[in-house]
């Protein structure tokens, strides 16, 4: 009798293991789903490093021609070339067309053809932004189109505004798009009408 008990336990041992092993996992997984659902509180005065809004200014690959982007704040700050932090408002940097754009590695030149300017919007203040781009320097003498693209990257990235503007000549200013956002940050109006904002220097 003794001897057919032993036998019957070690035939229910493998099922035991598999069971207590499933428990394991089943608990791993609840802990992992419950992280997951309350991430860690941000401590007072924490400052998140997300950006709000990004401002992509574009034009075509080896132009050689210099153009700039000017952005306004509500509150009146510029950012551009020679301000590239204002405000909640950075300039990531100045793009001179083919200027800087050539970089020697083990004797050998490389060139950067990417003609891009991104100005982040790192908070927001209730009022209306505007996005200017000016053609500052012409290497030779032709019209140039940009691309322009502001994306709102929270809680979701959406694309607020993208479009194309033709700067005839050196010295040309051309507002591609002004948005206004409320309080909470939500983009309430958006519009392209005409606003100078280059300083004469």
């Amino acid at each position: 009798m003794a001897l057919g008990r032993k036998k019957r336990e070690a035939e229910v041992d493998p099922f035991y293991d598999m069971l207590f092993n499933i428990l394991i996992a089943f608990v791993f997984c609840f802990i992992v789903a419950l992280l997951a659902m309350n991430p860690v509180a941000k401590k007072a005065g924490d400052i998140p490093s997300k950006a709000e809004f990004i401002i992509t200014v574009s034009w075509p690959d080896l132009n050689p021609n210099d153009l700039d982007t000017w952005v306004q704040d509500p509150a009146g700050n510029l950012v551009w070339f020679r301000q590239r932090e204002a405000g909640l408002m950075h300039l990531d940097r100045d793009d001179r067309g083919t200027v800087g754009e050539i970089l020697l590695v083990n004797g050998r030149e490389i060139i950067n053809p990417l003609n891009q300017e991104v100005v982040t919007i790192r908070g927001f203040a209730a009022g209306e932004y505007t996005v200017n781009v000016q053609y500052y320097e012409t290497k030779n003498h032709e019209p140039v189109e940009a691309n322009v693209s502001v994306i709102k990257v929270n809680p979701k990235a959406e694309v607020i505004f993208y479009g194309n503007i033709k700067l005839p000549s050196k010295g040309a200013e051309r507002t591609t798009v002004r948005f206004t956002v409320d309080a909470s940050g939500a983009v309430t109006d958006v519009n392209t009408l005409p606003k100078t904002i280059v300083q004469t220097l």
